[in-house]
């Protein structure tokens, strides 16, 4: 890799002990009376590769509508956010939103890149390094969504976490509180939490955000079970299960499900033989969650999980909201 770009691979896809836990895992959510499959069994290189894609499209407006925040509110953000700062890119994909910060004048003196897709982050982080060789760099294989286990070399003062993009939905409500709470008691009064957070809109608006006329979305979706299928060594027809994403108001959340076009059965090994789950036509594997809120729901959710000094920002429709805070002392 480039100078001063280091790789902690603390988290390896094909280490023994990793795989064996991510199989029970697969396993257990498979099995389950609603049947379900983590949203981060999405990223594989390819599942990388696809929702970069889907950040593109035209339906998709939270990449370029909170990217037209950052835009507007250059001068605030940077302002907030201080000098001397590393920024801890939680979920960094591709890099490109926090080097789009860096390329607009937001300069942080260490930038520390985090994704479960260690392969597809190493070559974004060799990228961005070539680009920008005066910012120290490094890159964490981790996934923080079970544990946010950070080496002992990044400084625990002037933290920045940095989660764009609206993941935070991924987390159910007191999910996300706790993921929150867990970041607040990794930083010092010093640091901060920037993080983008969709809004509640137009359920019409949201629909085609996540089925999108191109059939991006359902690629990425269906891409999940190809990754099962080499995880879990699961057998897994991809032509036999069909996208289905809406918006259920009740709860304020995209749901995304792979429904069963056939009856079906699916199978993986066991120390004993092989397991089989069964499946109805029509039965549904639940595999994401986008959670929607209002501007004030989510401050106060920030401000239950130990964050003060709230920052937001929006654009003029409202759709999406970017919040800065601070840890409460």
């Amino acid at each position: 890799m480039p100078p001063q770009v280091r790789l902690h691979q603390i988290f390896d896809w094909d280490s023994p002990q990793q795989n064996a836990r991510l199989r029970r895992e697969l396993a257990a959510g498979l099995l389950q009376t609603q049947a379900s499959i983590a949203p981060k069994f999405f990223y594989d290189k390819l599942g990388s590769r696809l929702f970069e894609a889907i950040t593109e499209l035209p339906e998709y407006y939270p990449t370029r509508t909170e990217a037209a925040i950052f835009s507007e509110h250059l001068p605030a953000i940077r302002q907030a956010l201080g000098q001397g700062f590393t920024l801890i890119d939680l979920g960094c994909g591709s890099c490109g939103k926090a080097g789009r910060l860096f390329h607009a004048g937001v300069m942080p003196s260490r930038y520390v890149a985090v994704d479960i897709s260690v392969d597809f982050m190493r070559d974004s982080l060799q990228q961005l390094k070539r680009e920008l060789p005066g910012i120290e760099m490094m890159g964490v294989g981790l996934d923080f969504t079970h544990e946010l286990a950070l080496p002992d070399d990044i400084p625990s003062q002037r933290r920045v976490f940095f989660y764009p993009g609206s993941s935070i939905g991924n987390f159910s409500p007191p999910e996300a509180a706790r993921f929150l709470r867990g970041l607040a008691e990794q930083l010092d009064a010093s640091g901060g939490l920037l993080i983008g957070v969709d809004l509640i809109k137009d359920s019409a608006l949201l629909d085609a955000a996540y089925d999108d006329a191109l059939g991006v979305t359902a690629a990425f979706n269906r891409n999940l079970l190809r990754h099962v299928n080499a995880r879990l060594d699961a057998d897994f027809g991809i032509g036999d299960w069909q996208h289905v994403a809406f918006y259920n108001a009740a709860d304020a959340r995209i749901e995304m499900h792979l429904e069963a076009r056939r009856p079906l059965t699916v199978s993986w090994p066991e120390t004993a033989g092989r397991s089989v789950r069964r499946f109805a036509a029509g039965e549904r594997i639940h595999t994401e969650n986008s959670y929607k809120y209002s501007p004030d729901g989510f401050a106060a959710l920030l401000a239950s999980a130990g964050f003060a000094e709230i920052e937001m920002w929006t654009g003029p429709r409202g759709w999406f909201a970017l919040f800065f805070a601070r840890r409460a002392e």
